[in-house]
């Protein structure tokens, strides 16, 4: 049997083997080993005691990483179709700016990789979680974005108890401290910038109540990869005079309001020409 460490992909065998995981981090304690785990192909964090994994081939790996990778490639399609098909106004319109933070560095070049391919003007940064508040002040006022994606890895600690406290979520301590310091500098500076924030499982009641416009997790589930990106297109191509609802954005969501809820929020599309 190979020994699992650093960079294994592996399952839970007590949790039906249901998701892929990266192990990040093995610590030793003097019961037993535990691991730190990133989902593969969901922003999922979890640990786990290493006899209750087993490793995945690598076989299925890339199975796993090639349907995730079409899957995505065929939602972008769907969006670009879309743009094409609903065109209305002449293409000298601004679309809004686009700042987002990932706490993993994968995530992040893909979700740039996928702003390019939409045509939106975006600058991904891969930022630790904890690291988020610290940097976000300054980021905004180097960028000066009109739309904030603050995201990464997150999960429950206990699943299906502990809703309401803070330290039963493993990072989205750090997004509401975040969202918070976006806010500071939305006053400092006069700004009005849209913000989702959160990955799967996050504490979405806090994250809103900081000032995020729109997060997760509502149902408390595993989020989809283009969650962020489906949102900061919608806001970045949408009329500034025009209000978007969760509504107007549930339909493109994987899990709909179970996954993204929010208050919704102003276009960002600007300069608003003659339509065609």
């Amino acid at each position: 049997m190979k020994q699992i460490k650093k960079g294994s992909f592996v399952v839970r065998k007590s949790h039906n083997k249901d998701v892929i995981f990266c192990v990040m981090k093995i610590i030793k304690t003097d019961k037993e080993d535990i691991a730190l785990l990133h989902g593969l192909i969901e922003r999922f964090e979890a640990d786990s005691p290493i006899k209750d994994l087993e490793i995945v081939n690598q076989k299925t790996i890339k199975e796993e990483l090639s349907k995730f990778e079409t899957k995505v490639d065929n939602k972008i399609e769907e969006i670009l179709t879309s743009k094409i098909q609903n065109r209305t106004v002449k293409e000298e319109n601004i679309p809004g700016k686009i700042l987002h933070l990932d706490g993993d560095k994968k995530y992040s070049t893909k979700s740039y990789y996928y702003y390019k391919k939409l045509g939106l003007n975006a600058v991904v940064k891969n930022i630790p979680e904890y690291k988020q508040p610290q940097v976000v002040y300054s980021l905004l006022e180097a960028y000066s974005p009109d739309i904030l994606i603050i995201t990464g890895h997150d999960g429950m600690i206990k699943s299906n108890v502990g809703y309401h406290d803070i330290y039963n979520y493993r990072n989205s301590r750090h997004f509401i401290q975040t969202v918070r310091e976006a806010r500071r500098y939305d006053v400092d500076y006069h700004r009005n910038t849209v913000i989702f924030a959160g990955a799967c499982q996050s504490y979405f009641e806090a994250l809103i109540s900081a000032g995020a416009n729109f997060a997760s997790s509502p149902a408390r589930i595993l989020i989809d990869f283009l969650d962020p990106i489906v949102i900061a297109e919608k806001i970045a191509l949408t009329e500034n005079y025009k209000y978007i609802t969760i509504e107007d954005l549930v339909s493109e969501l994987r899990d709909g309001k179970r996954g993204v809820d929010g208050i919704g929020a102003h276009g960002k599309l600007n300069h608003i020409v003659t339509e065609l």
